[in-house]
């Protein structure tokens, strides 16, 4: 293996803040020395990094849950990589790890930031690198967490999540399969919404592409909806709203028809829903849970094994395609959770 001094590190840092869609101008290559780590740190080999919504909303200069990135700074993103220098008894040499590591090729990561990146040993016996990006990394986390703590789902309750063939989305809708509910998915394309319903065994998926949500509601939620997943916002969201039960659940996840608007993020129209039924509407930040990950890893990577839940991954290779491959998040190309790899 080469020594740390015979690498060089490829970046892709923020160059600007964008206004709607990112585009490759907003971004700044660089290559730098890669140095060893200092006493207790780790230098870790970049293999798959994770590609989220949510990352358009980390390039604001806006007050939120995490603060922006930085203008200069490397791009914010989570991944799994191979230790390849230790100077930390936790990490040896060709340990797999997760961690949030930036859009480049390495990340040295010193000992007062491991807690900050979230560094920690996988284990690849329990699930793929890709899936530990997926079903048992954060976009599982979220869907578990949103669901369960926050939906609280009871048998034979219907389920409705948006962006169903997503990350989260097939998280959300499998684990209510699984908890005993009805899963009702809504997704772009009739592709999609094929594999919502005959792979992951969703009960019902609604094209919004080609045909009516709300209509669509009406079919498949007779008897209205009692938990909602909003993965998207929007329209969607107001649809859902006007089919919500007493006592509904909301789980506000993220907005992703909404990210590059270069005009207000657009609420809901029909709020009072919520006071007419009783329902409540809640938030979702998934690291308020991380001290519960173990606990939701253990349990979904038993579902993995015994095939009650499947993982899906949109891999796209090469780091200088991040920019592009970026946007399939937001013009729904990505059919699963979208993965860029780094390095074999």
């Amino acid at each position: 293996m080469p020594t740390p001094s015979d690498l060089a590190n490829r970046q892709i840092r923020l160059a600007s803040r964008p206004t709607g869609l990112p585009t490759r101008d907003n971004w700044r290559f660089t290559t730098e020395a890669v140095t060893e780590p200092a006493e207790g740190g780790v230098l870790v080999k970049t293999l798959y990094l994770s590609l989220d919504p949510a990352m358009r909303g980390w390039m604001n200069d806006v007050k939120s849950y995490i603060p922006p990135v930085g203008i200069g700074e490397v791009m914010r993103a989570g991944g799994i990589g191979q230790v390849i220098a230790s100077k930390n008894p936790a990490f040896a040499v060709g340990d797999t790890v997760s961690a949030t590591l930036g859009v480049q090729e390495y990340a040295l990561i010193p000992q007062e930031q491991h807690k900050r990146s979230a560094l920690h040993k996988i284990d690849l016996s329990v699930g793929s690198a890709t899936q530990w990006l997926n079903v048992l990394g954060m976009p599982g986390m979220t869907g578990y967490f949103g669901l369960m703590d926050v939906g609280q789902p009871q048998p034979g309750q219907t389920v409705v999540v948006s962006g169903a063939a997503g990350a989260v989305g097939q998280t959300v809708g499998q684990l209510a399969k699984i908890k005993g509910c009805r899963a009702v998915g809504i997704a772009g394309g009739k592709a999609k919404c094929d594999w919502v319903v005959n792979e992951l065994g969703f009960d019902a998926c609604i094209d919004y592409k080609s045909g009516n949500v709300r209509e669509g509601l009406k079919t498949h939620c007779p008897d209205g909806v009692d938990v909602y997943f909003d993965n998207v916002g929007g329209e969607i969201l107001d649809h859902v709203l006007a089919r919500i039960t007493r006592k509904a659940r909301i789980i506000i996840c993220g907005a992703i028809s909404q990210y590059n608007n270069t005009a207000p993020v657009q609420g809901p129209k029909n709020y009072l829903s919520l006071l007419v039924n009783r329902a409540r509407m809640e938030g979702i930040v998934v690291f308020d849970y991380a001290d519960r990950y173990h606990l939701a890893v253990a349990e979904m990577a038993g579902y993995l094994k015994d095939g009650r839940m499947k993982s899906k991954e949109d891999v796209v290779e090469g780091l200088d395609t991040f920019p592009e491959t970026l946007l399939k998040l937001f013009n729904g190309e990505n059919f699963g959770k979208l993965v860029l790899q780094v390095a074999a």
